[in-house]
């Protein structure tokens, strides 16, 4: 008997729900894709590339050194006797470890100051989506890396990038 009611309001609230979900409406953006296509990203990645050159080239010099140090090794190295081999060995240890320091220390700096532009350009993203929900009377806007697929007219990616180059 208390069985019937409770069904009953299920079936309801079953059939109801999908006119409630056809009535939203659902807008899809690339936020990665218009944030880093913007010209604020471009001149930042110019900016950042100027910025790193002399660490970058200081790096592939060591890698460059390292390599060769390897390369007489194995060339050169049953040539050798003991001492040498085992201090040609210990020099390119050595230029492995600088390297991988010297690597590390620059892919952490790049990606502290990438972290910080993400930080700064948020509220205008954050901006210009509020934009585009108001304009398209949208109702939500999903990331695109959580649909499956999305109708080309409902991805709003390149509107969400004219917006921040405004």
């Amino acid at each position: 008997m208390f069985r019937m009611p409770v069904l009953a309001a299920l079936l309801a609230c079953l059939l109801a729900a999908p006119a409630a979900m056809a009535q939203t409406r659902i807008g899809v953006v690339d936020l990665r894709q218009a944030l880093f296509s913007s010209d604020a990203a471009q001149s930042f990645s110019e900016q950042l590339q100027q910025d790193f050159a002399d660490e970058e080239a200081n790096v592939r010099a060591v890698q460059e050194e390292a390599r060769q140090l390897k390369d007489r090794l194995e060339k050169d190295g049953a040539m050798m006797n003991e001492t040498e081999r085992n201090s040609l060995a210990t020099e390119f240890q050595d230029k492995v470890k600088e390297f991988n320091f010297l690597k590390q220390r620059l892919d952490s700096t790049v990606a502290s100051r990438k972290q910080a532009f993400l930080e700064q350009a948020r509220p205008d993203v954050d901006a210009a989506v509020k934009e585009l929900l108001e304009e398209h009377e949208l109702d939500i806007i999903l990331p695109s890396e959580a649909v499956v697929y999305v109708k080309p007219e409902l991805n709003l990616t390149a509107q969400l990038l004219e917006k921040l180059n405004q």
